[in-house]
């Protein structure tokens, strides 16, 4: 047998085999988006239906009889809608796209006796059938928020369209209508009325049906989003908490990001045998946990397998902010994902520091000037805190919160003073000199959560804004030198991102390459104080302990960054009410205060 034909017939058998099953869902979506938008160009552009194009226009889905062009807009945009859901695996999806394929076909067939059409949708129809298996997903949380979000992109988007629609049946329009009589125009059409601009022969009704297919399709979705059940993110149950409790009281000096498990916005898998245990939380379709397992290290594997078959289940990508280099090599070991170095934690062993020497200069002479203008600190555990100092220091760390949005996931407890808390560590200044504002004398406060036994993380860090500068410097010293007598011999103070790259870039020597990574991060600094963290830290000389961000593939580590932000509240894509229309519980009160200063952790 000549050399090449052994292979020729290997790749022969291949397609004739088709893609593989876990491929199908990815190119079926392609499809239909390639479709949908296919079919919204044929339904708003009347020379695409008469160029070269027309006949692969007339033969889609929906693009027939009398209402070609508003059943174009309608399947297209359909078609677009499930295109996202049906490459994530989504069984509801499926079922819509199951239904929609061949109402689509049927009408083809019966509207205009294509052959070809109902042929095209059933190619799309017949892997959705044959693979079924592969969309197996199950919903991602969801909220009633939702339906809001739809109606007015729905919304933007169809007034879009629709000024399209309108303008590009310009050559049969009576007169020259302006901009704001076709927006005009745009708005009626949506709710079913005439507008004021008119147009030759049957194209009125062609523009009429298609804005009205674009005004129905906003309303059905809107109103299906607000109606469907609701299946909202899950949350840390007083069960889960309990067991994680227990969890970090036998193991919980092994990560200094471990109590950030006891966030209640999260929610936990365990291991099979229950000693270890991962926290996540899901945004925009992202499996995010933050930090390293909780529990035995020999458990660990059990607790990933969890995590895992749960973002399979759900078509969740998973990803992993903040592990230690240990995290990271037991989660790509375990998972076969890939990991990145993200940044440094910032670590201070309390018997190595001191404000003594050359290095220390500014430090020293920052904290000697603020305590010459009459500051005074005082550090004390949560639970040797009277009621009422409490409720002040929670009302004054929410006021002088920089956004109104909270921030913080990985590395925010987000709240403080609550019960169960009563290790957490509070640092306080006061100014004494002053009249008591509404606050007291209070003007800065830090807070820091426990890290095993012997160990404290910073949570927060607030101040007064009107207060003198270097309050943030002054209680963190306050706290490195009171900690012996509370037992702390370690304190993990911020978090800063490409800390290496940062340090390396502005050295003798560096290359241009890595000059050229510094700038850009020096740039993005004046948004996300990226340098600013790195040096802020670099003023107490901590030693710098690795973080890794740990993800599946490069292309979702845009995604996987994104939803980080979201997370840390840098990004907010919901539409929450004005502050002074807020309700909030009793118990939100009393301890809902996650961090947000951008001046603590950076993620």
């Amino acid at each position: 047998m000549p050399d090449g034909v052994p292979g020729r017939s290997n790749r022969v058998r291949r397609i004739l085999r088709g893609p593989r099953p876990e491929a199908v869902p990815a190119l079926v979506g392609r499809a239909c988006a390639v479709v949908g938008l296919l079919d919204i160009a044929a339904g708003v552009f009347p020379r695409f239906r008469h160029s070269r194009m027309h006949a692969l226009a007339e033969v889609l889905p929906g693009s027939f009889g009398p209402f070609a062009a508003a059943l174009s807009l309608s399947v297209g945009v359909l078609l677009l809608l499930l295109a996202h859901g049906l490459k994530r695996r989504k069984r509801r999806a499926w079922r819509a796209a199951v239904v929609l394929l061949p109402a689509g076909a049927a009408a083809e067939f019966v509207y205009r006796h294509s052959v070809v059409g109902v042929v095209i949708s059933l190619a799309l129809l017949a892997p959705l059938l044959i693979h079924r298996r592969e969309f197996a997903a199950l919903p991602d949380p969801r909220s009633r928020w939702r339906a809001l979000a739809n109606f007015v992109l729905m919304s933007a988007g169809s007034l879009g369209l629709g000024m399209v629609v309108v303008t590009a049946h310009g050559h049969r329009m009576v007169g020259n209508p302006s901009v704001a009589d076709r927006l005009t125009h745009v708005v009626y059409g949506l709710f079913g009325f005439e507008g004021p601009v008119g147009y030759q022969g049957n194209t009125s009704w062609t523009v009429a049906f298609s804005l009205g297919a674009l005004g129905w399709l906003t309303a059905v979705t809107t109103i299906y989003l607000a109606l469907r059940p609701e299946h909202p993110a899950a949350r840390l149950t007083e069960e889960d908490e309990s067991r994680l409790r227990a969890l970090l009281a036998r193991h919980g000096g092994r990560d200094s990001l471990g109590h950030f498990a006891l966030r209640r916005d999260k929610a936990v898998v365990f291991s099979p045998s229950g000693k270890a245990a991962v926290t996540y939380r899901v945004v925009s379709g992202v499996m995010l946990a933050s930090g390293d397992p909780i529990g035995d290290v020999e458990a660990w594997p059990g607790a990933i397998e969890r995590f895992m078959d749960e973002a399979r289940s759900h078509s969740w990508t998973p990803a992993v902010m903040g592990c230690s280099e240990t995290g990271g090599e037991v989660w790509t070991r375990e998972t076969g994902l890939d990991a990145l170095e993200l940044g440094d934690e910032a670590v201070v062993d309390v018997a190595d520091f001191s404000l003594a020497g050359r290095a220390m200069r500014n430090v020293r002479q920052m904290v000697k000037r603020i305590e010459r203008a009459g500051y005074e600190t005082r550090v004390r555990r949560i639970r040797d805190l009277g009621q009422t100092e409490l409720e002040r220091i929670r009302r004054a760390a929410e006021d002088w919160r920089g956004t109104d949005t909270e921030r913080g996931f990985s590395m925010a407890l987000g709240r403080i003073g609550d019960p169960a808390d009563g290790d957490c560590l509070i640092a306080t200044a006061h100014k004494q000199d002053d009249e008591p504002g509404e606050y007291g004398d209070l003007k800065a406060v830090l807070h820091f959560v426990p890290w095993g036994e012997d160990g404290a993380s910073l949570d927060l860090m607030r101040r007064d804004r009107s207060a003198d500068p270097g309050m943030n410097e002054l209680l963190i010293v306050a706290a490195l030198q009171a900690a012996p007598k509370f037992g702390i011999t370690r304190v993990s103070l911020n978090f800063a991102m490409f800390r290496s790259a940062l340090a390396r870039g502005e050295k003798i020597g560096a290359g241009p390459v890595l000059r050229a990574w510094r700038g850009l991060l020096v740039f993005l600094s004046r948004w996300f104080q990226i340098e600013s963290l790195y040096k802020f830290n670099a003023k107490f000389q901590p030693r710098w302990e690795p973080r890794f961000v740990v993800y599946r593939a490069s292309a979702d580590l845009p995604r996987i960054g994104f939803a980080a932000m979201q997370a840390e509240g840098f990004v907010d894509l919901a539409l929450p009410l004005p502050r002074f229309l807020r309700r909030r519980t009793a118990a939100e009160r009393s301890c809902a205060h996650s961090v947000t200063e951008r001046d603590v952790r950076a993620a």
